[in-house]
C-alpha cells in the first residue's frame, strides 16, 4: 500500500456551485460551494451510457476537502471507491460529493431559519444541476444517498422528504434515537455552561471562536447542542431554542418535541409508503460507537420493519463511530447493485 495517493483509474471533477438559495443565509456563510463529482472508468469511452448516481454527504464539521484525510495504513474513500469500480466489483456510478458545512457545524440537510436552505440547495439545485451536467439515469430508482453520522441522518431523511429524487439511502450510524444520541449530553452542557459561560451559549461562541476549536473538552457537546437547536428549533426569525432550561438541564417538552418530530425513527411511520417503495436501504453502525447509535441504527430498523419495510440491508460491526471508512465500499456496492438499470 502507498503511503501517498493511488493512481485513479476514474476521475474527479471539481467545481464552485453558485447556489441561489444560500445566498443571504442567516448565518453569513458562503452560498459558493465546492462539489465534486467522480466518473467511473470508462465514462469518456462510452458516450451514450448512462450511470447512478450516488450522494455522499459529511457528519457534523465536515468539510468536503476531508474527504481526502486518510488514517494511517488506509486508503481513503475516494480510493476505496475507485477501487472498487476499477475491479469491477460494481456496477459502474457516478459519486457526488456536496458540501452542506455551516459555521456551526453542519446544517443536518435540512432547510431551517437558523441555518438556511440546505435541503433545498441539495435536491433542487445540485441535483438537477448534475443530471444536466452528466449522464446520469435521472430517474428516482437509479439515485441514492449515503452518509456518515449527521450525513447518515441526512441520508435517512431526505429520501422521505423528499420520495420524488431519491431511491437508495445508506446511512452509517446515522443520527437516530434522539433521546439516546442528544438527550444524555444536556446535563453535560448545562455544567459546563454554568461553570465556563455564566449560563450563556453567545459566551460559548465568542470563546470558541478565539481559539484553536476543540481545545476544551466541553466543545463537542455545546456545538452539537446549539447546531441541533439551529436545525431542529429555530423559530421563523431565526432565534434558536434550546430544548433544555440552560441552568438545569430540565427538559423543556414543546422545544423537545419539534426535535422529535425531526427524528428519523419516529418519521418512518408518516413515511411508510415512501419507504416500502425504495430499492436499497442499508444501515450499519458499530458496536462501540461512543454516542450509541447502533441503538439508534436497531431502532430504525425495527421502525422499518414495523411499517412493513424487509428487504434491508443491517450490519453491526465491532467498531467505534470514527475510521470506519473501510465500511463504506460495502455500502456503495450495494447501492450500485440495487440502483443500477436491469440488464
Amino acid at each position: 500500500m502507498l503511503p501517498w495517493s493511488i493512481r485513479f483509474a476514474g476521475h474527479f471533477e471539481e467545481v464552485v456551485f453558485e447556489s441561489k438559495v444560500l445566498k443571504g443565509n442567516p448565518l453569513g456563510d458562503p452560498h459558493q460551494r465546492p462539489l465534486w463529482v467522480y466518473l467511473p472508468p470508462g465514462y469518456e469511452d462510452a458516450s451514450r451510457r448512462r450511470y447512478p448516481s450516488v450522494y455522499m454527504i459529511q457528519g457534523l464539521t465536515g468539510q468536503l476537502d476531508m474527504w481526502r484525510n486518510r488514517s494511517a495504513f488506509r486508503l481513503n474513500f475516494l480510493e476505496l471507491a475507485d477501487g472498487l469500480f476499477a475491479r469491477g466489483e460494481a456496477p459502474s456510478c457516478i459519486l457526488v460529493w456536496v458540501d452542506c458545512w455551516t459555521s456551526l457545524g453542519g446544517s443536518q440537510f435540512l432547510d431551517s431559519p437558523g441555518t438556511g436552505r440546505y435541503h433545498t440547495y441539495l435536491c433542487e439545485e445540485v441535483v438537477p444541476w448534475v443530471d444536466r451536467h452528466y449522464r446520469t439515469l435521472s430517474a428516482r430508482d437509479h439515485r441514492g444517498i449515503a452518509g456518515h453520522s449527521s450525513g447518515g441522518y441526512g441520508a435517512m431523511v431526505t429520501p422521505m422528504l423528499r420520495p420524488d429524487q431519491w431511491g437508495g439511502l445508506a446511512t452509517h450510524a446515522g443520527d437516530a434515537l434522539f433521546e439516546g444520541v442528544y438527550l444524555p449530553d444536556f446535563r453535560k452542557s448545562a455544567r459546563a455552561l454554568r461553570d465556563k459561560y455564566q449560563g450563556s451559549f453567545e459566551k460559548f461562541w465568542a470563546d470558541f471562536r478565539s481559539r484553536p476549536a476543540f481545545s476544551k473538552r466541553s466543545d463537542s457537546f455545546l456545538l452539537n447542542d446549539y447546531c441541533m437547536a439551529a436545525c431542529y428549533s429555530a423559530d421563523p426569525d431565526g432565534k434558536v431554542n434550546l430544548p433544555y432550561d440552560l441552568a438545569t438541564g430540565e427538559l423543556i417538552p414543546e422545544v423537545w418535541e419539534r426535535w422529535l418530530a425531526w427524528d428519523p425513527v419516529r418519521m418512518v411511520a408518516a413515511h411508510a409508503e415512501t419507504l416500502r417503495s425504495m430499492k436499497a436501504i442499508y444501515i450499519d453502525a458499530g458496536k462501540r460507537d461512543e454516542y450509541y447509535l447502533d441503538l439508534g441504527a436497531e431502532a430504525f430498523r425495527r421502525a422499518l420493519e414495523r411499517v412493513g419495510v424487509k428487504d434491508v440491508f443491517f450490519q453491526l460491526s465491532d467498531d467505534t463511530h470514527g475510521s470506519i471508512e473501510h465500511r463504506y465500499p460495502r455500502a456503495l456496492k450495494y447501492l450500485a447493485e440495487r440502483l443500477a438499470p436491469n440488464p
